[in-house]
């Protein structure tokens, strides 16, 4: 060992090192581990050292994921649109941009026809312009008359900010209105930035908003009506 040595400083260095104290091994058999659940995954890392030798593994397994709850427990809610007997609906229509606003109406009643809800069971209000539906819808929603309260508009961008004024009030008036009167107050206000635009929504190639509307509004009172109303 000493002639090594002498042959090879590094390798003395080396030799000297080894047998240091400061380098002494580990204790034996010291083991340690580490598992985590998150969902479907399990990850355990795991290390262990005995007589000098180290080894560490991570091992990740897919485990099939456990529902706590079945789904066939769980009691879901959702309004009919087949079962219209006994709704009623009030619509409240904007008379200002009314090229726009009849084609939206005639599109929600033919809408409510096709669902058998019958004209006996429907109130039409006309009204100057969006920014008056929301008062109107919230004064019928609490006359308790109606299951649902459909409002129709059009608010067209101009060069001015007065389309922002309208189409914001439009907005909260019925969200509003159907929060004060607890009869749910359906948004059939287009918020167009040009007539074309208008013209396309309310009977043009991008369908009818109003009869959208509608469907939903049959929706809603169902829901309510069925499920939600004590």
């Amino acid at each position: 060992m000493a002639s090594l040595s002498a042959a090879d400083p590094s390798l003395s260095l080396l030799l000297r090192q080894t047998h240091s104290p400061l380098h002494a091994p580990p204790p034996p058999h010291r083991i340690s581990s580490l598992t985590l659940h998150a969902s479907s995954l399990s990850l355990s890392l795991s290390s262990s050292t005995a007589a000098g030798f180290g080894a560490t593994s991570i091992a990740i397994e897919r485990k099939e994921r456990k529902l706590g709850v079945r789904a066939e427990a769980v009691k879901q809610l959702t309004g009919s649109v087949t079962n219209t007997q006994g709704l009623r609906f009030a619509v409240v229509v904007a008379r200002f941009n009314e090229i726009v606003t009849r084609p939206l109406l005639e599109g929600a009643l033919d809408t409510f026809r096709k669902y058998s809800v019958g004209e006996e069971d429907i109130d039409v209000v006309w009204v100057p312009g969006s920014f008056e539906i929301g008062i109107v819808a919230e004064k019928l929603g609490k006359s308790k008359k109606y299951n649902a309260v459909l409002c129709i508009g059009a608010v067209i961008r101009g060069d001015t900010s007065h389309y922002d004024a309208v189409a914001n009030s439009a907005a909260s008036g019925v969200l509003s209105a159907g929060l004060n009167s607890g009869v749910p107050c359906i948004f059939g206000v287009l918020t167009c930035d040009s007539m074309e635009q208008a013209l396309n929504r309310a009977g043009g190639k991008s369908g009818n908003k109003g009869s959208e509307a509608a469907l939903t509004a049959i929706e809603m009172a169902s829901l309510f009506e069925h499920h939600l109303n004590p």
